[in-house]
């Protein structure tokens, strides 16, 4: 596959993103929503995607921006732009969807989203999910994923 027509069927803005799941919703797929920063890709990474597909029939990533990835880990981060993380993303076949988010939080884009599902990694309790109270109110539901032991962006980059 190539990665840059990847990038262009499933890197979308917020309006196309809408229309879309308003299109996966009328056939009755069950949308899941996950996000982070995917800086420096690992099998964790992969791990969790894999998990989060199998929760409904269309998975969208919300991708922090390189600006939001810098304001949360640093001024050497990100390692790899957020185009070049668009794009390994969106090879993924698993991934129906992708948008780029420039706040810390994806709060404002998971109201807009409304998943059914929201998943996040096991470094996480619900209560400290961005969006895991809205979800729960209209009836979704808040999934953590089990890390995997031995994987994380930051460790891997402070061993190089």
């Amino acid at each position: 596959m190539n990665l840059p027509s990847a990038l262009q069927r499933k890197q979308i803005d917020l309006p196309a993103l809408k229309r879309q799941i308003a299109h996966w919703k009328l056939r009755g797929d069950k949308i899941v929503f996950t996000n982070g920063c995917f800086d420096v890709f690992h099998p964790g990474h992969l791990y969790i995607l894999q998990e989060a597909s199998h929760l409904g029939q269309r998975l969208i990533v919300g991708l922090n921006s390189d600006a939001s990835v810098k304001r949360l880990k640093g001024d050497k981060r990100p390692v790899f732009n957020e185009w070049q993380r668009a794009e390994l993303l969106c090879s993924l076949e698993m991934v129906d969807a992708l948008i780029l988010f420039g706040e810390d939080t994806p709060a404002t884009l998971i109201e807009l989203v409304l998943p059914d599902v929201l998943v996040k990694g096991g470094d996480y309790k619900v209560e400290d999910i961005a969006g895991a109270d809205r979800v729960i109110a209209r009836g979704g539901e808040v999934v953590i994923v089990p890390l995997l032991s031995g994987y994380s962006s930051s460790g891997l980059i402070v061993s190089w």
